[in-house]
């Protein structure tokens, strides 16, 4: 299968999500020769086992996750990806094997679009918690072109026969990954934390843009704020105010708990906090937060702040703010909607697959 057709396979699966999300009502014309109203079914029935799998994996929460890739696979964006490589027309012989983490839907899905357009072979290890929507992706792309349907493996056992390996998961299951996936060529991520530059002269509307990257996927993504930085003496009642439109996020009984276990120890121990009802703040160095608690710290000066979060790039996976004076800062709103070549970990997994040499292996 050719670079071109490649390519153009997964052009077509944007269009396939992007009518799959679209009214309908105007146009019930469907645009891929190759599917009919049965898969798009099919394809709804899918969706619907995987959130009755995971009570983490809500409605919201899927759609959310499928239009952004809608977004993602639109041709310019595809083009834009892809300029500034130079990938074989044929395919390769090499077998990447893919440990994919669950913690939200499908989080291992530019692993595997990147793997399939490198002309690779995929071999997945699906997480437990997310085993439905890639494979289900991935029939999707078998029904557009069949060519397509040796390329891709999918197993909940241990991988075996791989060339190379790209993991993600914390910072424990790292070693489990280095131990055993060591010899091999490697990509193998950690966690890392989305962080919040806040400058005290935002509008209620990027207060709500901020609590997109706070309260998507209840937080649980490495993209997710985590921590805010806030000048001295920073007024919260106007971001509580812009928090109450994600008050919904208590509905959920898994985050309720965590909510409540959280603000039982804050009680028990005594620990200074704000509580909003569903969210609690509270002041700390650490960037990683729990479930339901959003860290946040004072600061002095942009410059300084700048500097320090350029010593921790290790930890931090994007940075959310409107000030200037912060390096490469996305939006406000923005860090649950990361392109094609926003890499994990600053990583490009597109060049690593191009660039391995198995005969060092």
């Amino acid at each position: 299968m050719n670079f071109d057709k490649r390519r153009n396979t997964i052009h077509k699966l944007g269009e396939f999500l992007e009518y799959f999300l679209s009214d309908k009502t105007t146009d019930t014309t469907i645009p891929l020769i190759s599917l009919n109203e049965d898969d798009y079914k099919w394809f709804e029935h899918q969706i619907n086992l995987a959130i009755s799998l995971n009570s983490w994996f809500t409605e919201d929460n899927v759609y959310f996750m499928l239009a952004s890739w809608a977004k993602a696979l639109r041709k310019e964006n595809i083009d834009k990806w892809l300029e500034n490589y130079s990938i074989p027309d044929s395919d390769s012989t090499k077998r990447i094997g893919v440990v994919m983490a669950g913690n939200l839907p499908m989080v291992g899905f530019h692993d595997f679009l990147t793997v399939f357009i490198s002309g690779s072979k995929f071999v997945g290890k699906l997480s437990s918690d997310d085993k439905i929507l890639i494979p289900a992706i991935a029939k999707i792309i078998y029904k557009i072109d069949s060519e397509t349907e040796a390329l891709f493996e999918f197993t909940q056992e241990r991988l075996t026969n791989f060339d190379a390996i790209i993991a993600t998961g914390s910072n424990n299951t790292a070693r489990y990954f280095e131990y055993y996936f060591g010899k091999y060529p490697n990509i193998i991520r950690k966690n890392r934390n989305g962080v919040g530059v806040l400058t005290g002269e935002e509008t209620i509307s990027d207060l709500i843009a901020l609590g997109q990257d706070v309260f998507s996927y209840f937080g649980l993504g490495c993209r997710n704020v985590s921590k805010i930085y806030v000048p001295k003496n920073y007024d919260f009642t106007g971001l509580f105010k812009a928090f109450e439109k994600y008050a919904g996020v208590a509905i959920n009984h898994k985050y309720a708990n965590n909510y409540d276990y959280n603000k039982s120890i804050f009680l028990v121990n005594r620990v200074e906090h704000f509580d909003n009802g569903f969210l609690l703040l509270k002041n700390s160095p650490t960037l990683s937060s729990p479930i339901s608690v959003l860290f946040f710290e004072h600061y002095q000066d942009l410059e300084n702040l700048n500097n320090d979060l350029k010593n921790r790039t290790d930890q931090v996976q994007c940075i959310v703010s409107k000030s200037d004076k912060i390096d490469s800062k996305i939006n406000l709103g923005q860090s649950q909607e990361p392109q094609l070549w926003d890499y994990a970990d600053g990583i490009d997994t597109m060049k690593f697959l191009l660039d391995l040499d198995l005969e060092k292996k």
